[in-house]
C-alpha cells in the first residue's frame, strides 16, 4: 500500500493494524473517524505530515510479529469473528468491571466522586452495546452471510425488511460514535486509566481492566467500520439488479 498525505486513517489501520498504536499516540481516531486522511488529522493537530508518515512507516515495517490481515477475510468470515472475539469480550469482560467499579465507589467514591461518573457511564455504555450487538447478531450478521451463500450459489436475494444494508450500517455507526465519546470521558476522568498514588488493588485492577476494555472496543469498532461494512456494502451492490 503506497502511503501519502491524501491516504485515509482507516485504510492504513485496515492495512496493518500495528500502526494502530501510532495514532493513539498522536490522540488521533482510526476506528470511528477512519474516514479522514492524514493531511486533514494532521492540519486538525498541527502534526508534520512527513514526522507522522515516517512513524507509520517504522510500525508497518516492525519486526513485531503482524496480527491477522482482516481484509483478505471474506465479509462472513468476519462476522464470526467478531461475534466469538470481540462480542465474547465484552460478555465476559464487562460484568466483571461493573463489580469492580460498584465496589470503588462503595470504598473511594467519597474522596474521588468521579468514580460514580465512571460507573454511571460504564454501565449505560454497557447495556447500549449489549443491544447493539445483538441487532449484529440478529439482523446485520445474518443478512451478510446471506448475501455470501447467494454469491456462491448464484441465485438472487429477496429485499430485506430494511431494504438496504447502508441502513442498518448507518444506524450502528452512530453507535460507535457514541461509545468513542463516551471512553474518551472515561479515560479523562481516569487521567488515562492512572489510578492514583497507594490505590489499592482493587482500584488497579479496576483500571486496567477499563483500559483493555478500551483497546478492544476501539479495534472491535475499527474492524467493523473500516473492513467489514465496506465489504457487506460491496458486496450487495453485486446484487441490485435482482433486489
Amino acid at each position: 500500500m503506497k502511503l501519502t498525505n491524501k491516504t485515509t486513517i482507516g485504510e492504513i489501520v485496515a492495512d496493518d493494524f500495528r500502526t494502530a498504536a501510532i495514532f493513539t499516540k498522536y490522540h488521533i481516531d482510526f476506528c470511528c473517524k477512519g474516514y479522514r486522511t492524514i493531511e486533514e488529522v494532521c492540519k486538525k493537530r498541527d502534526i508534520d505530515e512527513n514526522v507522522l508518515i515516517e512513524h507509520i512507516e517504522k510500525a508497518k515495517n516492525s519486526s513485531a510479529n503482524q496480527s491477522f490481515d482482516y481484509k483478505t477475510w471474506s465479509a462472513d468470515m468476519i462476522t464470526d469473528y467478531i461475534t466469538k472475539t470481540h462480542h465474547k469480550y465484552v460478555e465476559e469482560k464487562a460484568p466483571i468491571i461493573i463489580q469492580y467499579l460498584t465496589k470503588l465507589c462503595g470504598v473511594h467514591g467519597p474522596i474521588h466522586p468521579e468514580l460514580h461518573e465512571i460507573h454511571t457511564i460504564f454501565t449505560k455504555s454497557v447495556l447500549d452495546l449489549t443491544a447493539h450487538m445483538k441487532r449484529e447478531e440478529l439482523v446485520l450478521f445474518p443478512f451478510i452471510k446471506k448475501m455470501k451463500i447467494a454469491q456462491s450459489k448464484g441465485t438472487s436475494l429477496e429485499t430485506p425488511s430494511f431494504f438496504s444494508i447502508e441502513n442498518p450500517i448507518a444506524k450502528l455507526k452512530e453507535d460507535h460514535i457514541a461509545e468513542g465519546e463516551r471512553f474518551r470521558r472515561i479515560a479523562a476522568l481516569t487521567n488515562n486509566y492512572t489510578p492514583p498514588n497507594e490505590s489499592c488493588n482493587t482500584y488497579k485492577a479496576a483500571f486496567a481492566m477499563l483500559e483493555e476494555f478500551d483497546k478492544d472496543l476501539k479495534k472491535h469498532i475499527h474492524i467493523e467500520n473500516n473492513i467489514l461494512f465496506p465489504k457487506a456494502i460491496e458486496l450487495e451492490k453485486t446484487f441490485e439488479k435482482v433486489l
